[in-house]
């Protein structure tokens, strides 16, 4: 679940493979900077991200 000034919202993804790479809980919490996030939903570690192949051409 995800709070900001707007509301709620439930994010849900599923992996293929692997697993989600979580960061160490603190004092019972878990902080996720913005980027840590949006690597953490594409399934990238986001301790290591590594580029990804792109195609060189469209089509």
């Amino acid at each position: 679940m995800w709070s900001d000034a707007l509301g709620v919202s439930l994010y849900a993804k599923r992996l293929e493979k692997g697993h989600f790479i979580w960061p160490s809980a603190k004092d019972g919490a878990i902080a996720l900077t913005p980027s840590q996030l949006a690597c953490m939903l594409e399934g990238i570690d986001w301790r290591n991200p590594q580029r990804t192949w792109r195609p060189s051409r469209v089509g």
